[in-house]
């Protein structure tokens, strides 16, 4: 990492949006609307764009490649990919075929970011057992790793047909971009680096320091495995107004929904005022603020880990559309630069 090199990005997980009544936004509406802002990321220089997948409520997006695909089309630069794809409850050779197809109308932009979702709901959605959780993401991360090859494949595992010399298509004209999202087990940490996947860190709470020593058994197992030093990268939640009090009365209101709806279901306290306020500090995980704050919580984070890119979930709980835009536009035209002078400095 250096501050010439640092990226920023975007994630969104298309929660559903409101209007400035304070009225919901259809899912319709949401999903037009992230394309929009995936326009308005490349628009402001930043380096990525990543739409999650889920199957609840709460979210409008279920199939990220077909919401990147729009937005490859009225894009040219910015790199499009998943935060995540929830790999355990899909069929890796479908996974590589919707991706290698983006990464052509794309013209090479594509990435994928593999995981096992921190939510149970595509299990039963797809009919997998949940009695299986870790098998199926081994073992699927297993025969994508070797897809990604781009070779014929031969593959035999309990959770799918076995494949004999399968060849998949397309191909790539430069190969497909891919990543691990891990939410902090020394165990997924060491298999990302098994497999030669880059290393997404999901920070959602806590200070960035607490995961230090995943950034360093990632180095050492990429080592022990005699593989090539890959990148690593931090998710974290944010909002960025002109002002700190502007984007955190921004910011609040989706924020405490969501963690309180996600609380209720793990037996999680209501979250409050206390709590954000917290949560804003170095102690916490939330980058909201003005430029100047969130660049410089997005640069200490940066050289505490040693990270190559820095992705910013937006929207959390849902945030009228002109509110998020601002947001994207102040994070590339503003916050970007103030990182790479303070990393410099």
């Amino acid at each position: 990492m250096s501050a010439e090199t640092v990226e920023l990005g975007i994630d969104t997980f298309g929660d559903v949006a409101r209007h400035p009544d304070g009225t919901q936004a259809t899912d319709a509406q949401t999903i037009r609307y992230v394309v929009e802002q995936a326009v308005r990321a490349d628009e402001a220089g930043l380096s990525f764009f990543g739409v999650g997948e889920h199957h609840r409520p709460e979210f409008a997006v279920s199939s990220p490649e077909i919401v990147l695909a729009a937005a490859a089309g009225r894009t040219s630069r910015i790199h499009l990919g998943t935060a995540v794809t929830v790999l355990s409850s899909d069929d890796p050779v479908r996974v590589y075929e919707r991706f290698a197809t983006l990464d052509a109308v794309s013209s090479g932009r594509a990435e994928v970011i593999l995981g096992r979702g921190s939510f149970i709901e595509s299990f039963p959605l797809f009919g997998f057992d949940l009695s299986d959780y870790e098998l199926l993401f081994d073992e699927k991360l297993d025969l994508f790793r070797q897809l990604l090859d781009e070779n014929p494949v031969t593959w035999s595992g309990k959770t799918r047909a076995p494949l004999n010399d399968a060849d998949v298509y397309p191909k790539t004209e430069g190969g497909l971009k891919a990543w691990v999202g891990v939410g902090g087990s020394p165990e997924s940490v060491v298999r990302t680096a098994r497999h030669g996947f880059g290393l997404m860190l999901a920070i959602i709470g806590g200070p960035a320091e607490r995961f230090r020593p995943f950034v360093d058994l990632y180095h050492r197992s990429l080592d022990s495995f005699g593989r090539d030093r890959l990148p690593t990268g931090v998710h974290s939640p944010g909002h960025i107004a002109d002002t700190d009090d502007e984007a955190r009365e921004q910011a609040y209101p989706g924020i405490a929904e969501n963690y309180t709806t996600i609380g209720r279901e793990r037996g999680w306290p209501a979250y409050n005022r206390l709590r954000f306020q917290h949560d804003l500090g170095p102690e916490g995980s939330l980058y909201v603020g003005s430029p100047e704050t969130v660049a410089r919580k997005i640069a200490d984070t940066v050289r505490t880990l040693g990270a190559d890119r820095f992705d910013m979930k937006i929207g959390t709980g849902g945030l009228p559309q002109d509110q998020a835009l601002r947001s994207i536009e102040l994070y590339g035209t503003h916050v970007l630069p103030m990182v790479r002078d303070i990393l410099a400095s």
